[in-house]
C-alpha cells in the first residue's frame, strides 16, 4: 500500500526523539506497518484554539484543513517531539490513534501527521486498520529524552530534578515547552492534585516549592538533627540517641520562645515530640527497605527530603507552561532555582534522588510499600543504569547559573 505525501527524497534530519526517527525510517523505506505500529503507541496531539477549549473543556472538536496537496478534508495531529512552544491561542491536546478512530468522521478523507515538518506524512483515512495497530501497540519506553533540547547545563539539570515524577509519568523528561498532557487535561490536573487553577495559584505553589515550603517542617527537622549528629560523632547514630536528641532540641526551642513571648506556646509540645518520635521510625524502616533494593549504598543515610519539594518544583515550572498559567521565561527561571537549591543540599543525583523517594513515601505511601513506592524503585533502576538518563549525563555539579530572580505577578 503506497502512502502519498511521503518522500523518497528527504535530506538527513535530526529527529528530537525516538517516536519522530522511528516515524522517519519506516516513512523513507515504506515500512508502513512499522509506521503503524510507532503511531498507534504514541500520543498524538491535536492543535486547537484556546479560546474554544477555555469555551468547551470537556470536548475535543476536530478541524479539519484542506492541504493544495490533497483532494479533501485532513486533521492534523503531532507527535509530541514536533509540538511548537506555547504561543498565541493555539494549544494542543492530547489523543490517540485508537481514540481517534473510534470517533473519525467519514468527511475526513487524510490523516496529516506532523505536517509542514521534515517528518510530514499523509495517510489515507482507515480506522479499522488503526484500530488492529492499537490492539497490539507495544508499550514506549518510560525514559523519553528530547534529543535537541537541554542536555548538560543548568537548565538541564533542573529539568532532570524532576526526573523520577516525569519518567513515571512517561512524559519527556527535559521538554521545556511542556505539552505533555495536552492544554485541557493539564489544567485539570493541577485542578484536582493541587487546586491550581490560575496563574496566581501557580504562581504561588512554585514559589513555595522553589523555598521547600510545601513537604511538613516535621520531617527536615527530624532528618537535620541526624545529621547534625553525623557531623559530630561521624557517624549515624541509633533510634535511641537521635531520638532523645531531637526530644531535647524541642525542649530547648519550646523554652526560648517561652522566654521570648512570657507565654505558653501555641503549639503542643507533647504532640510534637510524638510526632517526632514516630517519624525517626518511619524513616529508619523506609531506609532499611532502600537498602534492601539498592537504593542506598551501605550504611548510608538520606540527608534530607529538600528533593520532594525541588524535585516537584522542577514538573509544577512546566504544567504551569502547560496550562498557560506561566511564561517560558518563569519556568526557565524555576528550573534554575530548582537546580541551585539541588546543588546546595545535595552531592549527587543518587542522594537527590533518595531524599525524593523518602518525601514521596512520607507523603503517600504510610509504610505500606505499594505503588507509590514500588514505582519508584522501577524508576530508580531505570534512570540508574540507562545511558540517556539524566543522572548519567547531566552533572552534578554545574557553573553557577545566570540570576534567577523569584516568580512575580504581573
Amino acid at each position: 500500500m503506497g502512502i502519498e505525501g511521503a518522500s523518497e527524497d528527504l535530506p538527513p534530519w535530526q529527529a528530537p526523539t525516538a517516536v519522530e526517527h522511528r516515524l522517519y525510517e519506516a516513512g523513507l523505506s515504506e515500512n508502513w506497518p512499522a509506521f503503524f505500529d510507532v503511531l498507534a503507541a504514541t500520543d498524538l496531539y491535536l492543535p486547537m484554539s484556546r479560546e474554544l477549549m477555555d469555551a468547551v473543556p470537556r470536548s475535543i472538536p476536530f478541524r479539519p484543513f484542506r492541504d493544495p496537496k490533497f483532494d479533501g478534508f485532513a486533521l492534523a495531529v503531532f507527535t509530541r517531539g514536533m509540538l511548537a512552544p506555547p504561543d498565541g491561542d493555539r494549544v494542543f491536546e492530547r489523543s490517540e490513534l485508537r481514540h481517534l478512530a473510534r470517533a473519525w468522521p467519514r468527511t475526513i478523507r487524510w490523516l496529516a501527521v506532523n505536517p509542514g515538518t521534515p517528518v510530514e506524512t499523509f495517510l489515507p483515512a482507515d480506522p479499522k486498520r488503526w484500530k488492529r495497530h492499537a490492539r497490539n501497540a507495544a508499550p514506549e519506553e518510560q525514559l523519553k529524552t528530547l534529543w535537541t533540547g537541554h542536555r548538560h547545563d543548568p537548565l538541564a539539570h533542573g529539568m532532570a530534578c524532576g526526573a523520577l515524577l516525569l519518567v513515571n509519568h512517561g512524559s519527556l523528561w527535559n521538554h521545556l515547552g511542556w505539552q505533555w498532557a495536552g492544554y485541557t487535561e493539564e489544567k485539570e490536573l493541577l485542578r484536582s492534585w493541587w487546586d491550581v487553577t490560575t496563574r496566581a495559584g501557580w504562581l504561588d505553589t512554585v514559589e513555595r516549592l522553589l523555598r521547600g515550603e510545601v513537604l511538613p517542617p516535621a520531617w527536615e527537622f527530624t532528618l537535620r538533627v541526624r545529621q547534625a549528629l553525623v557531623q559530630e560523632y561521624g557517624a549515624a547514630p541509633d533510634a535511641g540517641q537521635w531520638r532523645q536528641t531531637a526530644e531535647r532540641v524541642l525542649v530547648s526551642r519550646t523554652a526560648e520562645v517561652v522566654d521570648a513571648t512570657g507565654r505558653p506556646p501555641a503549639f503542643d509540645l507533647d504532640a510534637d515530640i510524638d510526632l517526632v518520635h514516630g517519624l525517626i521510625g518511619r524513616v529508619l524502616r523506609y531506609e532499611a527497605r532502600f537498602r534492601a533494593d539498592g537504593l542506598l549504598p551501605g550504611d548510608t543515610c538520606v540527608r534530607s527530603v529538600l528533593a520532594w519539594d525541588f524535585g516537584r518544583a522542577s514538573a509544577m515550572a512546566r504544567w504551569g507552561l502547560g496550562a498557560r498559567f506561566a511564561e517560558r521565561a518563569e519556568t526557565e527561571q524555576a528550573l534554575l532555582r530548582a537546580g541551585e537549591g539541588a546543588r546546595q543540599v545535595y552531592r549527587s543525583w543518587a542522594e537527590f534522588a533518595t531524599g525524593f523517594v523518602l518525601g514521596r513515601c512520607l507523603h503517600f505511601d504510610s509504610e505500606e510499600f505499594g505503588d507509590w513506592y514500588t514505582d519508584m524503585v522501577a524508576v530508580h533502576k531505570i534512570l540508574s543504569t540507562d545511558p540517556e538518563s539524566p543522572w548519567l549525563s547531566v552533572p552534578w555539579e554545574q557553573s553557577a547559573p545566570p540570576d534567577a530572580p523569584g516568580l512575580t505577578e504581573r
